[in-house]
């Protein structure tokens, strides 16, 4: 009996092993469910959000590179920016010139030489005559940076300097300006090529090509200033106004003797001129007058001949 007792408390103790053991397990595969469920929803979350943001993009491409550029513009807004000790200075140079000069059209010629051997151009000239007295050029030149002050000596010295002025503006923050804004630009173009390339809807396609003008546009138009910027800052202008001195009045003076000879003289001349002339002009009908003379003197003398020569009538 009591072997048959123990066996049976040995066997209860076995089952309620066995059953804590279970317990156990079942707990812990519980807990490990739950924690890769906890994964799984997480991860869920994340790729929808990402599926969310992906499908957002490709609905609306531009707004994310609006987004974009915003972001980049904040960015450079909030960084301030640092000098830099190698940037050149980029200056705009023009002067006026009036000089008065014997001969315009020598001196234009000069100033085309002198331009030309520095290495510049004539950019526009034109010359006119004032007043039926003396002759005017203007000139426009375009010189290098570098022989600007030089030019300039040897213009003003070319005769009588009636006036003269000289500018210089300095645009170096311009071109700096807007080298960073065709940097950025050409940037944006080539991103929204890209986005062109990802599209895969004709509406995409449509507002991608409309964005890209716009963009392109704006960048020729940078472009363009800049082109401007580089041929002023590379050339200086010489506007040079060439005149000559004009000519004085002459004083009247009362006539003397030899004013009056050479008076009379030239009115002897003159008369003589005139009788020439009017002899020329008579002289074919004085021709004819004295041709016609001598036939009606012979006529004459022949009726006269023809009567000595018959008898008298008592014979």
């Amino acid at each position: 009996m009591q072997t048959a007792s123990i066996t049976r408390t040995g066997r209860r103790t076995a089952r309620r092993t066995r059953t804590a053991l279970a317990a156990g397990l079942l707990t812990a595969v519980l807990a490990l469910s739950g924690c890769g469920a906890a994964d799984d929803s997480g991860g869920s979350s994340s790729d929808q959000r990402a599926l969310t943001a992906d499908g957002q993009k490709k609905a609306d491409p531009g707004a994310g590179e609006a987004a974009a550029d915003t972001k980049e513009g904040a960015a450079k807004a909030g960084t301030p920016k640092k000098p830099n000790p190698v940037t050149a200075t980029h200056v705009i140079r023009t002067a006026a010139l009036m000089v008065e000069v014997k001969s315009a059209s020598r001196a234009a010629a000069a100033a085309r030489t002198v331009v030309q051997n520095a290495g510049g151009l004539v950019a526009d000239e034109s010359t006119e005559q004032v007043d039926d007295t003396h002759d005017s050029s203007h000139l426009v030149l375009r010189v290098p940076q570098e022989e600007y002050d030089s030019v300039l000596r040897e213009l003003s010295g070319a005769g009588k300097l009636l006036s003269r002025s000289s500018t210089a503006k300095d645009v170096t923050d311009q071109v700096v300006d807007v080298e960073s804004r065709i940097a950025t630009q050409r940037a944006s173009v080539a991103r929204v090529r890209k986005l062109m390339e990802q599209a895969d809807k004709l509406v995409d396609v449509v507002t991608l090509e409309g964005e890209l003008s716009s963009r392109q546009a704006s960048l020729e138009s940078l472009l363009a200033q800049q082109a401007s910027l580089k041929d002023r800052t590379t050339l200086a202008t010489i506007t040079l106004d060439l005149t000559e001195p004009e000519s004085a009045p002459e004083a009247d003076e009362d006539p003397g003797f030899l004013d009056a000879l050479s008076g009379g003289w030239h009115a002897f001349l003159t008369t003589l001129r005139w009788l020439g002339v009017a002899a020329g002009a008579a002289a074919p009908f004085l021709a004819a007058a004295a041709v016609l003379l001598v036939l009606w003197r012979l006529l004459a003398r022949r009726r006269s001949g023809k009567a000595g020569q018959q008898p008298p009538a008592g014979a």
